[in-house]
């Protein structure tokens, strides 16, 4: 497993790749429901990965998501600091980008002493349900199952946060906002244990506004969560959805830092570009550091 330091002195592409290969024989898949999710009929079709397109950019496109599962990616001992973050790949609510947007924040997670957990929550949007409806109750039921499991894994409850891109930006902006009400009737134990993340990472965001204001699912107030939000000046997808919730949440006075830079487009994850939107991991870590959240937590 890679030190933390070795991820800013290391090729980004020759990293993703070592630690990719590294992750692959580490991960713990476990299924997010005891049963099947709510509301599931079976209609969706059998999950795949989608075929790449000429032209595309070379990534995994998972859909027809049926099963949500968490899938777990520990750091190496002598650098793990107890925190842990669920991540939520992007995708429009119609696929996930699992690799670009899911393992490899995992590996670089890992590398800075935290946990990586990916969520496959479901997609594409069912026609009975909202875009984010089934994804949400995935997250809330997810985070919950995360810190229950808190002590088995050894992980700190609290510092347990979420990190989304794209579609997985707004869906992390939901479940930060409207953890006060589960959006499914709790089904066993593990319901009983919140599902409020401590803090959450927001990578171009998605979705959240509405002719110049947030969207009424994203209901900030004073308890949601410390926030860092990264977007490209040039994003078709508007850095306006991470402003107006940067502010909203400075309004509440909930701690928040944005980064909105020059250029980088929509979908850079963690890839290098020319683009200074490739800094944004820096950024975040030196955030959470400041978050105290890196801090190795004492073994008994």
């Amino acid at each position: 497993m890679l030190h933390p330091m070795k991820f800013l002195c290391l090729p980004v592409a020759l990293w993703l790749a070592s630690a990719a290969a590294a992750l692959a024989a580490e991960s713990v898949v476990i299924d997010v429901w005891p049963t099947k999710a709510p509301g599931e009929n079976g209609q969706i079709g059998e999950e795949k990965i989608l075929e790449q397109k000429p032209g595309e950019k070379p990534v995994m496109r998972i859909t027809n998501v049926t099963r949500p599962t968490l899938k777990l990616f520990r750091p190496a001992r002598e650098i793990d600091t107890q925190a842990a973050v669920v991540i939520c790949p992007g995708g429009g609510y119609s696929i996930l980008a699992w690799d670009l947007e899911g393992e490899e924040v995992a590996a670089w997670l890992n590398s800075i002493g935290v946990t990586g957990i990916v969520l496959k929550y479901r997609v594409p949007k069912r026609a009975e349900a909202s875009r984010f409806g089934p994804p949400l109750q995935d997250a809330q039921r997810a985070l919950s199952l995360v810190r229950s499991k808190a002590q088995e894994w050894g992980l700190d409850p609290q510092r347990i946060g979420m990190l989304g891109f794209s579609a997985g930006g707004h869906l992390t902006a939901a479940a930060s906002t409207n953890f006060d009400k589960r959006t499914y009737d709790a089904i066993d134990a593990v319901d009983r244990v919140s599902c409020r993340p401590d803090f959450s990472v927001l990578l171009y965001p998605g979705g959240m506004i509405d002719n110049g204001v947030l969207t009424p699912e994203i209901r900030v107030n004073g308890e949601t969560p410390p926030a860092f939000l990264a977007h490209a000046g040039d994003d078709k997808v508007s850095p306006e959805n991470s402003a107006l919730y940067y502010l909203a949440l400075h309004r509440a006075g909930v701690p928040a830092e944005l980064h909105i830079y020059a250029s980088g487009g929509h979908g850079f994850g963690l890839r290098p570009t020319p683009a200074p939107c490739s800094t944004w991991p820096q950024r975040c870590a030196d955030w959470m550091k400041s978050r105290n959240l890196l801090n190795r937590s004492p073994k008994p």
